[in-house]
Order: structure tokens, then sequence, then C-alpha cells
């Protein structure tokens, strides 16, 4: 997660793929993040391209705002284009 530059994002999926679990146990190691100034969690979204409901800082709305300012786009709604915006880490 910490690869994942600024602009850019991954999904819950696509690092389950890269580290052998599910999306789940993905989503819950995120939400459990003590140290988000350098593990940029919020660069994480679910395959649909879209920010999941339970969000830890704040909720969904917060985490779009975040991504937003890194220069991610929405659209009206609410999904980022993973062909534009998405990053695969290696």
């Amino acid at each position: 997660v910490t690869k994942i530059p600024k602009g850019k994002v991954t999904t819950y999926k696509a690092l389950a793929d890269l580290t052998g679990t599910n999306p789940k146990v993905v989503g819950y190691a995120l939400h459990v993040n003590k140290d988000p100034d350098n593990v940029p969690c919020h660069r994480v979204i679910n395959s649909k391209g879209r920010v999941s409901e339970g969000y830890a800082f704040g909720g969904p709305k917060i985490q779009q705002k975040m991504l937003e300012k890194e220069g991610v786009v929405f659209d009206e709604k609410k999904t980022v284009d993973l062909k534009k915006f998405g990053y695969l880490i290696d």
C-alpha cells in the first residue's frame, strides 16, 4: 500500500490476489492500520471503483475528499475509472 502514489488507487481484490488472501482480510488489515500517514490505506477502494461504506477515517465522503484532493476523479455515480486511476502493485 505504501507504493501507491498520490492520484492513484488500487483495490482490496488486487491486494488480496497479490498476497494470496481474500479482500475482507485486506480490508480488516487496513482498518487496523496504526500509521495512516505512512500507509495510505485511503487509496484502496473496492473492485467496482467505489469507496467502501465502512471507511475508518470518518466515512466514505471523507475518503472520497482525500482522494479528490490527490487528483483522483469520481464520476456522478461516485465511481473511479480504474483504467485511468488504478495502480498495480508488483
